[in-house]
């Protein structure tokens, strides 16, 4: 303990060379809320650094952010859900390589009063197209993730732009999944979440699943090493060790074993 003191002292004193990033490697994941707040990261890092002794650093944001934020440098790996997003984040020279990880679904909730009489329903396109005739209240995240991404297309395929209601019955929140979920439990509106966030999420208030099961809402996860050759800080090697062992067995099997409530909210599908 006492020459942990000294070292650290002489450290900072510049008397030795040496430096905590350099003794205890890291990388910076740029990834989503979804991945983050339901505990998934939580669970499956300490079995990688454990193995590894990499210390992952998770920025959570929006996809639309997390891309923005790669491009920009701020990060080594990229870890997101929107995948024509990701694709072109390396046909532009971003990325090095897309690799599936994971997938889950995502569900439309809403009161239990369910104005908009789309409940038990298996079609996205339809209940959307219920809840505009209905002008009833929906909230939406509105700040370009991967879940508003989803929203905005199948309010496309339902031939709807509810931004031209933004502020009467569409609401626009520009927050994470959670807090969107707050705010349509507070509201008693409808909301598209991905399952996992909804699973973790404690204040439903009045707000259940009421639509799920359309093919068009899967939701598929990618990992995507930041190219070093845009930005020299990138920490190459270690980032590639993570995309390596989360996509091969011992990090799909950490990500298979992740439950909630005895729910599994993702699923390994790497290949």
């Amino acid at each position: 303990m006492i020459r942990n003191f000294v070292r650290a002292a002489l450290v900072s004193l510049g008397l030795i060379a040496g430096s905590a990033s350099a003794e205890e490697p890291f990388i910076v994941v740029q990834s989503t809320t979804s991945t983050q707040n339901s505990g998934l990261f939580d669970y499956i890092l300490p079995w990688f650094e454990a193995e590894t002794g990499i210390d992952v650093r998770v920025v959570a944001v929006g996809t639309g952010q997390a891309i923005r934020n790669a491009i920009n440098g701020d990060g080594d790996v990229l870890l997101v859900h929107a995948t024509a997003d990701e694709e072109q984040f390396v046909k532009d020279g971003w990325g090095v390589e897309r690799f599936d990880v994971m997938y889950n679904d995502f569900v439309l909730v809403g009161p239990k009063s369910d104005p908009a009489k789309v409940k038990g329903g298996s079609d996205i396109v339809a209940a959307l197209t219920a809840v505009s005739e209905a002008a009833v209240p929906f909230a939406s995240r509105g700040d370009d993730s991967g879940t508003h991404k989803a929203e905005m297309r199948h309010w496309g395929d339902a031939g709807v732009d509810p931004t031209a209601e933004s502020g009467t019955w569409y609401r626009e929140t520009g927050s994470g999944m959670g807090a969107t979920l707050n705010v349509a439990s507070g509201m008693d509106a409808y909301a598209l979440t991905d399952r996992a966030t909804w699973e973790s999420f404690g204040n439903r208030g009045n707000l259940e699943v009421l639509v799920e099961g359309d093919p068009r809402l899967f939701n598929q996860y990618g990992v995507i090493l930041v190219n070093p050759e845009k930005h020299a800080g990138v920490r190459a090697a270690a980032g590639q060790r993570f995309i390596d062992w989360l996509i091969g067995p011992d990090g799909q099997t950490a990500i298979e074993a992740f439950k909630l409530n005895g729910n599994q909210l993702f699923f390994p599908n790497a290949k």
